[in-house]
């Protein structure tokens, strides 16, 4: 019989392990050490954070005591107040500090070994990792705790957007965008600044519901909570209803206090009205939260002084000087006015330039320079004519200071909030939940998305007229005078898909590079360029059935980004596109010179390189720099497949990375 086994066994060698065995063994004392080295990662970052927020504390109580407040501070946002008044802190070992305050209590955070710490004067001994567990003081908003978060690097989170959303229209929705606001039906332009009430954002635009056989504006209301999804609310404020004519550019207001008479809370809209010619300003008010409003019985209030402009009055209210502030459009001034009610107003002083053409649609506020509040600024803004520097309409601004009757302006010169051809009427706003000094460091902005050049000539059937996206503006030093930047509202991120990367190349020569877009014709593109040549150009084609409907690009040569669309359907007059679910197509009238002229804008690459985010709908183009600079275009592709292409020119040009993001619609 055959042995199953052989007769004597293998002898093994307890002194030489068998190599299993010892790579079993290495494999778990490396796990030993990775925990026992992440631990002590986490309890030496913990140790720093608890460090640094201690010395936060004590460093808050002295400035209470001594101020009976207390400060903020913001390492990487050049806010030092807290260790101008305590005593500089000891913040080594931080990435970054970030504290906000609200008179009655603070929130701090650090950034430590990429975590993030927080701590409040709720709670002034924990050091908290997880940022849902601070304990917030009563004045710090949940708003205000996510924006801290953000400012340290803690990006908030969004649900992937319904596919359906994602994906291409069943039917053809023309040159109707995805992601902006449109009207339904009809037309559309001036924005009106939003206000804030009870959890919603409130929001109305001038609407012709007679367009284009009829004339006569009204407010068109519009809701949201986050700025990016809109719920169409109906109109708000008819025309022609109080024998005064339409209604036209104002401003609507939370009147918290009651000042005007009808109530704490109530929505007060002042607003021109035009009859015959002769522009006046009446007053509306709502007791439904701005849904409807009521004709004020005296209006109008405040009649025309035998002035051929005198319209779109700003309104915004002056704590430090315990009064409300009227801004007028006056031809080539702007004249500042005071009241108590908002109901009788005082002149107070004027501001005027030549050279701009007739002045609209006025705007009116405080920034912090460099996020310091050492340096809060006032800003004046205006909408102005450019074409005496080559450039279209556009919203021009200066920077000063208000002694609550006259702003001064220390540089006569003029700046332009965005370089495109198509961001005029501009509004902007701050967020009620968020510290003064969060208020402080960036506003809301928004503008029609059109040009009075040829917005009556555009190829859209059935609606005229969209809106930008929401941006975020900021105030920074530069070139020896406080400049706005603009970046793109971070809750665009509630739009995005996924992303898909476009792999590092040299774009000199052959094809270029070809960008993977959706069929949706809405997307983001994200490309960092480099280049040591001084004549380079890098370009992205847009391309719809293999034409170049319009070109951004950037040109190293004289550090400008610049968005041609010199081969849309307008520039090629063609008639609009024909939707079944639209009235019928208009035939298309040629548009002027203007349409095609290039915009620019300088942004001067750092070490050699430049970061482009383009955000490309199905009639827009929103450019913004690394620089924060921005070009707002209208372009309309003609029919066919969409494609977009890289291309460099003159030298070499580097795609360092490119990141293709499809955005879903809002509806």
């Amino acid at each position: 019989m055959a042995r199953l086994f052989p007769k004597t066994s293998p002898r093994i060698n307890l002194r030489r392990p068998l190599p299993w065995v010892v790579a079993a063994a290495v494999a778990a004392l490396a796990l030993v050490v990775s925990f026992l080295v992440a631990g002590n990662t986490r309890t030496a970052s913990a140790a720093t954070a608890g460090r640094i927020l201690d010395e936060v504390s004590a460093a808050q109580e002295t400035v209470h005591k001594d101020h009976g407040t207390y400060a903020s501070l913001w390492l990487k946002g050049n806010d030092r107040t807290l260790e101008q008044q305590a005593g500089a802190l000891g913040s080594e070992g931080a990435e970054d500090v970030r504290i906000i305050e609200c008179g009655a209590g603070w929130l701090a955070g650090t950034r430590v070994d990429g975590k993030v710490f927080l701590r409040s004067s709720e709670d002034r001994g924990s050091v908290e990792q997880d940022p849902t567990k601070v304990r917030l003081p009563e004045c710090i908003s949940a708003e205000a705790h996510d924006s801290l978060l953000a400012d340290l690097g803690v990006p908030p989170q969004w649900p992937e957007p319904d596919a359906a959303r994602l994906a291409a229209p069943a039917k053809d929705p023309g040159y109707r965008p995805a992601y902006h606001l449109t009207p339904e039906q009809r037309w559309m332009n001036d924005p009106q600044r939003p206000f804030f009430l009870d959890g919603v954002w409130h929001y109305y635009y001038l609407y012709n519901a007679d367009y284009p056989e009829g004339n006569g504006t009204e407010w068109f209301h519009a809701t949201s909570t986050d700025l990016v999804h809109w719920k169409n609310e109906g109109v708000a404020i008819e025309k022609f209803k109080n024998g005064l004519g339409d209604i036209e550019t104002g401003t609507a207001v939370v009147d918290t206090e009651g000042t005007a008479g009808f109530g704490k809370g109530a929505v007060i809209a002042v607003l021109t009205q035009q009859d015959d010619g002769v522009q006046r300003q009446s007053m509306f008010y709502s007791t439904d939260k701005g849904h409807t409003f009521t004709s004020y019985e005296q209006n109008p209030v405040m009649d025309n002084p035998g002035e051929e402009h005198w319209r779109d009055p700003r309104i915004l209210r002056d704590e430090d000087n315990n009064q409300w502030v009227m801004l007028l459009a006056e031809g080539h001034k702007i004249g500042f006015y005071t009241s108590a009610d908002l109901k009788a107003w005082t002149y107070a002083s004027n501001f005027e330039r030549d050279g701009l053409g007739v002045l609209e649609c006025p705007d009116f506020f405080q920034l912090d320079a460099d996020g310091d509040p050492a340096k809060r600024t006032w800003v004046l803004a205006t909408g102005a004519n450019g074409s005496a520097e080559g450039r279209t309409t556009g919203t021009a601004y200066w920077t000063g200071a208000w002694d609550g009757g006259k702003f001064t302006a220390p540089d006569e010169r003029h700046q332009w909030l965005d370089a495109g051809p198509d961001f005029y009427a501009a509004v902007t706003w701050d967020d009620p939940r968020l510290t003064d000094g969060q208020r402080k460091a960036s506003r809301h902005a928004i503008g029609w998305m059109n040009n009075w050049a040829y917005a009556r000539q555009l190829p859209t059937s059935g609606w005229y007229g969209a809106d930008s996206v929401v941006r975020d503006i900021r105030l920074q030093s530069g070139d020896g005078r406080p400049t706005l930047v603009s970046t793109p509202t971070p809750a665009l991120g509630s739009l995005e898909g996924p992303p898909r990367q476009v792999p590092a190349q040299d774009l000199l020569g052959g094809t270029g590079a070809s960008l993977p877009v959706p069929d949706s014709g809405a997307f983001k593109i994200d490309v960092e360029l480099q280049s040591s040549v001084a004549d380079a150009e890098a370009r992205i084609l847009l391309q719809a059935g293999e034409e170049t409907y319009a070109t951004v690009g950037y040109d190293f040569r004289n550090g400008t980004a610049f968005v041609v669309r010199d081969g849309d359907a307008v520039s090629k007059g063609e008639g609009a596109k024909s939707v079944r679910t639209e009235a019928p197509a208009r035939p298309q009238e040629q548009v002027g010179d203007t349409y095609r002229q290039a915009s620019t804008v300088a942004s001067p690459a750092v070490d050699g390189k430049v970061r482009l985010t383009v955000f490309v709908d199905r009639s827009s183009v929103e450019v913004f720099t690394n620089g924060g600079q921005a070009l707002t275009s209208l372009v309309f592709p003609p029919d066919g497949p969409l494609q977009t292409r890289m291309f460099g020119d003159g030298g070499a040009i580097s795609l360092a990375n490119a990141t293709v993001t499809p955005l879903a619609a809002i509806k």
